[in-house]
């Protein structure tokens, strides 16, 4: 029998280990991708070990324009296919859009997912920032994203099956793998996915464990199957089309292309940089020269990957210009190209800042050094060419900034090129990087309204992620400069050569500036202490808060009052939010109060603060109009409830559908109850009664007292608003305190208590009196609080939060009486509003809900004992 002590140690290391894992999981992830494209990167200059890059160069010269024309058409058919993707997906989940700006925004979500690196994360934040605008839930953009991102990887592994069990012998003679076993592994794959494709046809739904997805029907998944097909094969073709002559039949070379971009994918490398190059050098570099292979490559890489990002940087700057016209006619894709406008330029100046780096280790043209030996100084040549190098890593940094919108960023991007631009004329006289330089600078000067974040670029220190990013980039400039200068023996006296002649020293300087540059950026960002602190909450904070809760319209920010929330004030302090922490949880609590103005920036002080200090930030009961500038911060939204707001304006007691709310009022006016609201000023008088009846209420329901969404009595706070009461035979045996703002859009409740022996109907009696006195105040709207985990989709296909959610809703009354809190709100005919946790991505949405279930029960305590 092991030792007890044992056990527990055990335990306990294995705890130690999953929390170590779960902490550092960001930086995990980062070095494995960094490892996994540095072993990719020794992989391919072992393969290409015997290529020269004036080879390389020669045979990307020798390309015809007709095949890179040729190249160019199937890069677009392979983009309208990709946009057929979207237009599938939101078919799939009965919902219409107009088809330009799905378009645009389809085309976008591809343009920067095939640059930027695994799709799901960067392309599905794009169609969360332009679908929530178009209407679609935070759940319906999650079955979006999914669609598209299973039909891709379904569609790839069954076409590249099919090519491969065709010329499985081909393929087998160009890798040395048996023919019967590359035959046998496609044929099972088919037989799985035709089997998986039969026993959908009629939109059947599998389970696995909790787990339930619909599958497409037939209609669906065949015309599926023909665009990801199309797709494919058009993005191949792109390659091949590029490819030197050769024996190599198209199907063959198909099978090797698919596998490439699926292990590229799975890699989340960036673009797959480093992982597609091997694989395509491994499996044709005994049927094509490997040379010209790389050039392909190289000019692959261009067309399909940078060209179809400039072209959405054009129609993005058309579409600016055009606003700018007044033609309103375009005004929904103006609206959207604003949406798009800093993730398509962040995504650019990353790859203009790896281009500029990737050119400072590989020669220039001899004929463009001889122009510029004639009439620019060697010294201001290299001084030029190793600044250069230094503004493409300062236009990566950049990058982040331009994805978060923050205005010092747009500076120094701005700045950054335009010196690059005209240092590239004069290192190397690089027109093209001039060019493409040049239209970076004008799609950022016409953007500038869509950088408004006042926030300082140097205080934004970079995450695993982007940290990834940057070794990857300076990893492949050290690759490069390897097999560019592989002839070129090694000395120290390299370092001090300086000739226009001499360009493996120009490279190694410039490498070693970037080594030195990057490593002081990536210590910055990994040691920088945390840039905020919440300290202890203040009065005067409080007091500031309220101020401004009564300037504006929810009723239910009064909960500042409690004093148990930190505050986040707004830069100008025309805005707060409220939050509370437990464990590695940030936790906002509803909108942003305030100017609205203010919301965007706010959302995102507060979800870098949080970053800052190692939590996680969430946002809880928060409405739709905060979910975009939520998707901006880069949160997920995940339904939580309704919300049920009845509207004053035409609350009337007369008719047959309120009919039981008369018969609640008679039946209370008949037990002797009476209604009063005690203003503010008199609610002292009646303290010691109202406290009464709430220490018995929480004695009858042996519960505690709530936090953070729900108020507690407590004096201060009950003192600070007035109380609705019901009073029997002249004593109080019910009450209220009401939440109100000085412009009346709305009021609402917070505690509700009441006496074990209060008569029945009281509560109903109680909420129809104050509707009718807030009516007669002016008042527009009450709020009765959210029904949680209602209006949930029960649907197969609906995503698993909301199908677990409405599980809960249905069968959970053990727990919470959530179908009970739904009808007591209903009777009151309400409008309702879904409400939502935005949280940083799936896997913290549980974690956050949480720790939110704790600071509402004010504690763990709270949780078990009620």
């Amino acid at each position: 029998m092991a030792d007890k002590s044992e056990i527990t140690q055990t335990d306990v290391t294995e705890s130690a280990v999953e929390s170590f894992f779960a902490r550092n999981r960001p930086y995990l992830t980062a070095i494995a991708i960094t490892l996994v494209f540095v072993m990719m990167t020794f992989a391919i200059y072992h393969l290409t070990s015997e290529v020269r890059y004036d080879d390389v160069i020669d045979a990307l010269t020798q390309t015809s324009a007709s095949a890179v024309l040729l190249a160019i058409v199937f890069t677009a058919l392979s983009f309208l296919a990709l946009i057929f993707y979207d237009a599938n997906a939101i078919e799939y989940i009965g919902r219409k859009l107009p088809f330009p700006p799905m378009a645009a925004t389809a085309f976008a979500a591809y343009a920067i997912g095939n640059t930027a690196g695994f799709g799901p994360l960067s392309g599905g934040a794009i169609r969360f920032r332009a679908y929530s605008r178009l209407g679609l839930s935070p759940g319906e953009i999650a079955r979006v994203i999914a669609f598209v991102t299973l039909s891709f990887g379904l569609g790839l592994l069954s076409v590249s099956a099919i090519s491969t069990f065709i010329v499985a012998p081909r393929i087998a003679a160009i890798i040395d793998v048996d023919a019967a076993i590359l035959r046998g592994a496609a044929l099972a794959i088919i037989a799985v996915l035709v089997a998986a494709a039969f026993v959908g046809r009629n939109g059947r739904v599998i389970r696995l464990g909790a787990w339930r997805l619909r599958l497409p029907d037939s209609r669906t998944s065949s015309r599926q199957f023909l665009v990801s097909a199309f797709d494919i094969a058009a993005s191949a073709s792109v390659l091949y089309v590029l490819l030197p002559d050769t024996h190599l039949g198209w199907p063959t070379f198909f099978a090797i292309y698919a596998t490439a971009v699926g292990l590229g994918v799975l890699s989340h490398v960036p673009a797959g940089l480093g992982v597609f190059e091997t694989v395509m050098v491994a499996g044709l570099g005994n049927a094509i020269s490997v040379d010209q292979l790389l050039g392909s490559l190289v000019l692959y890489r261009v067309i399909y990957h940078v060209l179809p990002l400039v072209v959405a940087i054009l129609v993005m700057l058309v579409s600016e210009m055009k606003q700018f016209a007044a033609k309103p006619v375009v005004s929904d894709i103006s609206q959207l190209a604003v949406r798009l406008a800093p993730p398509l330029l962040s995504t650019f100046a990353m790859i203009l800042g790896a281009m500029l780096i990737f050119s400072s280790v590989t020669p220039t043209p001899d004929s463009n050094l001889d122009f510029l030996s004639n009439f620019v100084p060697l010294p201001i040549v290299e001084a030029a060419h190793f600044l250069t190098s230094i503004l493409g890593l300062v236009l990566v940094v950049a990058s982040r900034g331009l994805g978060q919108r923050l205005d010092g960023a747009w500076w120094i991007a701005l700045v950054a090129a335009s010196l690059a631009l005209v240092l590239s004329l004069v290192k190397a006289i690089a027109v093209f990087e001039a060019a493409i330089l040049g239209v970076f600078i004008v799609a950022l000067s016409v953007n500038m309204r869509s950088f408004n974040r006042h926030a300082s670029l140097v205080k934004q220190a970079l995450g695993p992620s982007w940290l990834a990013a940057m070794a990857v980039i300076i990893a492949g400039a050290a690759t490069i400069l390897l097999f560019v200068y592989r002839d070129t023996d090694y000395s120290q006296t390299l370092w001090w050569q300086f000739e226009f002649s001499e360009e493996a020293p120009r490279g190694l300087r410039a490498l070693l500036g970037l080594v030195l540059a990057s490593s002081t950026i990536a210590i910055f960002s990994l040691m920088r202490p945390v840039a905020f602190r919440p300290e202890a909450i203040k009065a005067d904070d409080v007091t500031r808060a309220t101020g401004i809760v009564m300037t504006q319209d929810a009723a239910d920010a009064n909960l500042v009052r409690m004093g148990d929330k930190h505050v986040m004030f707004s830069e100008n302090g025309n805005a707060f939010i409220m939050y509370g922490i437990q464990g590695r949880s940030w936790i906002a609590f509803a909108d942003p109060v305030g100017d609205e103005n203010d919301f965007p920036d706010l959302v995102w002080q507060f979800v870098e603060a949080a970053r800052g200090a190692g939590a996680r930030a969430a946002f809880y009961q928060i409405s739709p109009f905060l979910l975009s500038h939520c998707a901006d911060a880069g949160l997920r939204a995940f339904k939580l409830g309704e919300l049920a707001l009845v509207d004053l304006t035409a609350f009337e007691l007369k008719g047959g559908k309120l009919a039981n709310l008369r018969q609640s009022l008679s039946r209370g006016a008949r037990d002797g109850l009476t209604f009063e609201v005690v203003e503010q000023a008199q609610v002292a008088d009646i303290m010691d009664e109202l406290k009464q009846v709430s220490d018995g209420w929480l004695a009858h329901h042996n519960t505690r007292e709530k936090r953070f969404s729900l108020g507690a009595f407590e004096p201060d706070y009950i003192l600070s608003q007035p109380v609705a009461v019901l009073r029997k035979d002249g004593k109080i045996t019910a009450f209220a305190n009401l939440m109100v703002t000085d412009t009346k859009k709305e009021a609402t409740v917070d505690l509700m208590r009441f006496s074990p022996d209060a008569p029945r109907g009281s509560m109903d009696f109680l909420f129809v009196s104050i509707m009718q006195y807030l009516r007669e105040a002016g008042y527009a709207s009450f709020n009765l609080g959210m029904a949680p985990m209602s209006g949930m989709s029960k649907r197969d296909a609906a995503p698993v939060w909301d199908r677990i959610g409405s599980t809960l809703f249905e069968h959970g009354e053990r727990f919470y009486n959530f179908k009970g809190l739904r009808a007591f709100k209903a009777k009151f005919h309400p409008k309702w509003e879904p409400r939502y946790l935005a949280v940083q991505n799936g896997a913290d949405a549980a974690l956050a809900l949480m720790d939110a279930t704790v600071l509402i029960s004010g504690g763990v305590r709270g949780v078990i004992g009620k």
